[in-house]
């Protein structure tokens, strides 16, 4: 079955048409800026705007950056508080004229990467770590999502952690690759504490950089990047929607 894909993050929005027996983008996909402040209205006519351009009529699978609840965000983190509350599948439905199905962005990419990525056949604990403009987290067990975790606001130092360690922190820090990955691994080593799992899976944009920094954590758990790097979230999101 083919389904649009769309990954919505803080500062792009990227999309293309997936083919989901085989995980597979089938086009090249779009990335367009996201608007300023974050705001629903505007988001929706993005993702109209790349449905169109791939002359698109139908399903969507939207990842997003926030617990969803029956297509409602439930928070906003790094994009409007007036998504709190809102049914966002109906209003994406509305604005594009396609039926459309939310999923949270990180839970999207740790389901492409357990079906076809990393993650397959892991039968453990499975935790994946979207490193973005924040920090998105995917808990797995046994092969089964634990939806809508957000341990990316995990308190360390005073801060939640995605403020110190995720991949824009790094640019806005203009941290090496060493003193990155010196707080990256605090963060999971955190993690580590608390779940004990198997596995990390390391995602977003930055995991096409995985080789500057993995090999310099030194946690116990097994760390590895995502197979499918920064087109995990769009397969995912058509994934998320399959499912459903």
């Amino acid at each position: 079955m083919q389904i649009l894909g769309i990954d919505v993050g803080g500062s792009g929005i990227k999309g293309a048409p997936v083919d989901t027996k085989k995980g597979q983008l089938l086009a090249e996909r779009i990335r367009i800026k996201t608007p300023k402040k974050g705001e629903p209205e505007p988001i929706a006519e993005v993702v109209k705007q790349i449905a169109q351009s791939f002359d698109w009529k139908g399903k969507i699978g939207i990842g997003f950056p926030a617990p969803i609840k029956s297509g409602v965000a439930m928070m906003a983190a790094n994009v409007s508080e007036k998504w709190v509350g809102l049914n966002a599948d109906e209003l994406f439905t509305k604005v594009t004229g396609c039926e459309c199905t939310m999923i949270n962005d990180a839970d999207a990419a740790g389901l492409a990467e357990m079906t076809i990525g990393a993650g397959r056949g892991q039968s453990g604990t499975v935790i994946m770590i979207t490193l973005g403009t924040g920090i998105g987290t995917a808990i797995f067990y046994r092969g089964q999502l634990l939806p809508n975790t957000e341990f990316g606001h995990l308190e360390i130092n005073g801060q939640d952690a995605e403020f110190r360690a995720s991949a824009f922190a790094r640019e806005r820090d203009k941290l090496s690759w060493k003193k990155y990955a010196k707080r990256l691994n605090r963060y999971l080593n955190t993690m580590e504490k608390l779940f004990w799992p198997d596995l990390f899976i390391v995602g977003g944009g930055i995991s096409k950089d995985s080789t500057k920094f993995l090999p310099l954590l030194t946690i116990d758990t097994p760390v590895v990047a995502a197979q499918l790097l920064n087109d995990a979230g769009i397969v995912g999101a058509a994934l998320g929607a399959l499912q459903k």
